[in-house]
């Protein structure tokens, strides 16, 4: 009985996976196609860099992708061995067939902009779409702001599927496989780079600050995403008072925690000190009776991006 369940929850599981997988593709084609790419602007990755090759020689932002992703795939299974899994692959070919569809039926007209596209007439204030010929006049940090919450959401989807980005990543990934500079260096340094051709290719400066301002409001979307909306405080409180404090925690804060004899450095005295971990609203009510429980007591917060565990998020079952 008990298998049963638990292969229904592992269908249940993988059905929610690829859902996030395929909603995070097409969000993910939506945000390049309509918004990134009218704009052209390049925040990171190979759909990045097509975005600037289908503005400078035209040709599908997908096809430009898809010629890079899958040497990438290949080169980096060959030389990191096969880490990506078959839901990277998977998220590979749907984001370039979703962005293909886009190209083929949405083109590379604005979503936002200020003002009717035109096709017939140019001023300083006007941008032309990419390939199309039309003009538009531009509303740089709206769109931004909204490439960025898209881009967040997709990516992060993308995750929590349990795929990876892939694409310039493995670049980063086989850098650092022999020049032992840190990964998250890595990737800053290959976006950065990407980010950087659009000064170079159009010479205009908003765009590699606005790509990186993406890159930005990406990450902290993907946090949310991956990651959901709780904020975790953990506090180390080292006190003489730990019954009240201890009961305290228990009783009207309903939280579990650790308590743990330690020394003073500096007189070697005995205390105890009590580990707890809670959400931000329980911490700030500790925070308000602290005083009150133990004046004395000496107290280090820290911010927890992930708690697993009883009474918080469950451990993952692979």
């Amino acid at each position: 009985m008990t298998n049963k369940v638990n292969k229904k929850i592992d269908f249940k599981q993988e059905v929610i996976a690829y859902l996030l997988l395929i909603v995070g593709s097409a969000l993910f084609a939506v945000g390049d196609v309509m918004f990134v790419n009218p704009y052209m602007m390049a925040p990171g990755g190979t759909y990045g860099l097509s975005n600037v090759f289908n503005t400078l020689w035209p040709w599908k932002i997908s096809l430009y992708a898809i010629c890079m992703d899958i040497p990438l795939l290949i080169i980096g299974t060959i030389i990191l061995g096969p880490k990506f899994g078959v839901k990277t692959i998977i998220s590979t070919i749907l984001i370039f067939a979703f962005t293909y569809i886009l190209e083929a039926t949405w083109g590379y007209a604005p979503v936002i902009h200020d003002g009717a596209i035109e096709a017939t007439r140019l001023n300083d204030a006007m941008v032309e779409i990419g390939s199309n010929g039309g003009f538009f006049t531009p509303d740089y940090f709206l769109n931004t702001m909204v490439a960025g919450l898209i881009y967040g959401v997709a990516i992060g989807m993308i995750f929590r599927s349990g795929a990876t980005s892939g694409g310039s990543d493995i670049i980063s990934m086989i850098l650092h496989k022999y020049t032992k500079i840190s990964l998250g260096t890595l990737v800053t340094i290959v976006d950065g780079c990407i980010t950087l051709s659009t000064l170079i290719a159009f010479g205009d400066i908003r765009l590699p600050i606005y790509s990186i301002l993406i890159i930005v409001i990406e990450g902290k979307v993907i946090d949310l995403v991956v990651d959901g909306m709780k904020s975790y405080k953990t506090a180390f409180i080292v006190t003489d008072h730990m019954e009240e404090v201890r009961n305290y925690v228990l009783n009207d804060l309903h939280r579990g925690g650790t308590c743990i004899t330690v020394e003073g450095l500096y007189n070697g005295v005995e205390r105890k000190m009590i580990y707890v971990t809670m959400e931000r609203a329980d911490f700030v009510k500790l925070r308000a009776n602290l005083r009150l429980l133990d004046p004395a007591a000496f107290v280090n917060v820290i911010d927890s991006s992930e708690i697993m565990g009883k009474g918080f998020k469950a451990l993952p079952t692979e």
